[in-house]
């Protein structure tokens, strides 16, 4: 029989009857196991199939605020799917020096009746390259956003400062955040790049599709 014994630091001078089998768990002060990374964080969602992507194709002109006839960049999880979305980065490359200050943030919204019209439909890919593995997910360059859906700015990504110029493009952009599983798509979910001024350029979503629960 295997018994698991956690213990306090390190693990010198531990004995063990003999016979028997003893794995030891290292723990830290919050009695959390103590463990050393050997992958980076996406790593088993991928071997699993569970990563997927999903970009413009072409630069993208996008639409202010929270207009309901959308361009830039919307991923939605339809109505009566059995997956739900867990964020995990967010990717913004411009292409244009944007006219004015603003910025450029990261929208979100759920619907009952979900997101119905998929004006630009582009295609969601595994993240293991040649994984056959297909996304449920519905990823847009143009959609009909839901009004009244509760749709809103979740969080700042990036701030544009009207003194950007093409130059200085490559100095600013791109950019690459980190969600982590922070933002959560339900079915009937969305989450969309958030612009307050007109911007142009390329937008990129990364998701783990879970199940619901």
């Amino acid at each position: 029989m295997e018994d698991s014994m956690r213990m306090a630091g390190a693990t010198q001078d531990f004995k063990v009857p003999d016979g028997q089998r003893q794995n030891v768990v290292r723990i830290g002060a919050q009695n959390d196991a103590m463990v050393s990374q050997l992958h980076g964080g996406c790593v088993e969602a991928n071997a699993r199939g569970m990563l997927f992507g999903g970009a413009n194709q072409a630069a993208v002109t996008t639409t202010i605020a929270l207009a309901t006839t959308y361009t830039g960049l919307c991923l939605c999880n339809p109505i009566g799917n059995q997956k739900k979305f867990s964020l995990r980065q967010v990717g913004i490359a411009l292409s244009v020096a944007p006219a004015g200050a603003g910025l450029i943030g990261l929208g979100g919204g759920w619907s009952t009746a979900g997101i119905a019209t998929h004006t630009t439909p582009l295609i969601p890919y595994p993240m293991s390259m040649g994984r056959v593995t297909a996304s449920t997910a519905q990823i847009d360059g143009a959609s009909t956003l839901v009004a009244g859906a509760g749709a809103g700015l979740l969080r700042v990504i990036m701030p544009l400062m009207s003194a950007f110029t093409n130059a200085t493009l490559p100095s600013t952009s791109p950019a690459l955040i980190n969600i982590d599983g922070a933002v959560e798509v339900l079915p009937g979910g969305f989450v969309f790049i958030y612009t307050l001024t007109v911007v142009i350029g390329f937008f990129g979503f990364v998701w783990e599709e879970l199940p619901l629960a």
